[in-house]
């Protein structure tokens, strides 16, 4: 039985507040109905130790789902309300059903979709809400959430490429540093005593080792202790907003990885300002709300000028090129929207075409990574190689004169 918290309207006309015991939402509806109870609002009602164990985090790919589903159910003719019910009856996230409840209850006390995300900003984000609130005055809500649904699967394919190209080289660098601390405390010791025992002149390969080992092995909590300050140290400034300036614009300015994540901020923006146009958003408003969605400060202090441009009737398309974030290309394809009428179309056509060079950037940024990482780690494992056979060559020589 699960326990129910509900508010209704008594025969009497006042306001009545309570709990029940049912074994599902319809039934707690069914027997407060019973009671003579009207426009019942009821919520799962949890204790503080069951919601620390079952909610858990709305992903983005549970919203991607819940939108074209949402749009599948609306297009077919169902009711926003039960849809909206079925869906959250169904989902096996408790977040997501105490969620799409509370959005249920608000579409039944006469509110919009829109204003029922509205109160859930950390799952549906700002250009997600824009978006849905245009369609809903324009009445093409199940075409725009199929959209929203499909930019969403865009976005999440292109996260899931950059996590997929980053898993070989940090495998490699893991392995690597793992096989570097055996070596040094476990293996390096055991040399150690032997030569000690030899009383042999080791090489310097061996000796700078032993030093660097030994300097570890002593001061391994300062080393440690240092490392964990300038971590805090880092962490701290960068949650400034000039620290996360400067990181994002260093960041940029990094050969490779400079140019990748600007083309990944460039589809970003592009994707999401066709989406708000094509759903009747005004462009002020459009710009504003993709600039906000970029992650990268150096853009968004740079794109608040255009858009302030764009308020003195100097278009799209000459301040972004004169922000010299944006590609010629990308400037040139917005240009060719404003004087034909087609901005929204061209901005889909700009985020398709940097999205196939984010994919060529990413593979080429890889293609340098792991190159660089197989040989730094090698140069480090085979140095430790090289004093340890040096060292027992030396012993062997020494010892045979």
């Amino acid at each position: 039985m699960t326990r129910y918290a509900y508010v209704a309207t008594a025969p009497g006309g006042q306001v009545a507040k309570g709990t029940t015991r049912a074994q599902s939402r319809e039934d707690a509806e069914l027997a407060l109905y019973e009671r003579e109870l009207r426009d019942i609002r009821v919520s799962e009602k949890r204790s503080i130790l069951q919601l620390e164990i079952t909610a858990r985090k709305v992903k983005r790919e549970e919203v991607m789902h819940l939108s074209r589903q949402l749009g599948a159910f609306i297009k077919a003719g169902l009711p926003l309300i039960d849809a909206v019910h079925s869906l959250g009856e169904e989902s096996g996230n408790a977040s997501v059903r105490r969620m799409m409840a509370g959005v249920e209850d608000g579409l039944r006390g006469g509110e919009k979709l829109s204003d029922c995300f509205d109160r859930h900003p950390k799952i549906f984000p700002e250009f997600y809400r824009g978006i849905l609130r245009s369609a809903e005055l324009s009445g093409q809500l199940d075409s725009v959430l199929e959209q929203l649904a499909k930019y969403l699967e865009r976005d999440l394919e292109a996260r899931r490429k950059i996590k997929q190209a980053m898993i070989y080289p940090s495998i490699v660098a893991v392995m690597s540093v793992v096989t570097v601390v055996v070596l040094s405390a476990f293996v390096l010791p055991r040399f150690k005593d032997f030569f000690a025992g030899l009383h042999a002149t080791l090489p310097l390969p061996t000796r700078m080792l032993l030093a660097v080992t030994d300097f570890l092995t002593g001061w391994w909590w300062a080393v440690g202790g240092g490392v964990a300050v300038l971590a805090l140290l880092f962490f701290g400034v960068v949650q400034t907003h000039g620290g996360r300036y400067l990181r994002d614009r260093f960041f940029l300015a990094l050969p490779v990885v400079g140019d990748t994540i600007q083309f990944a901020l460039v589809e970003r923006f592009c994707r999401i300002l066709s989406s708000m146009v094509s759903a009747g958003v005004q462009l002020p408003e459009a710009l504003r709300v993709a600039t906000g969605s970029l992650p990268n400060l150096v853009f968004r202090r740079s794109l608040a000028g255009a858009g302030e441009a764009l308020l003195e009737g100097e278009g799209l398309a000459g301040p972004l090129a004169a922000t010299k974030l944006f590609p010629k290309t990308a400037a040139q394809m917005m240009r060719v929207g404003e004087d034909t009428g087609t901005l929204d179309t061209q901005l889909e056509v700009t985020a398709g075409y940097y999205e196939g060079e984010l994919d060529y950037k990413l593979k080429k940024l890889i293609g340098l990574i792991e190159p660089l990482v197989i040989v730094v780690m090698g140069i480090i494992v085979g140095f430790v190689a090289i004093a340890l056979v040096s060292a027992m060559y030396g012993i062997f020589r020494q010892v045979q004169s």
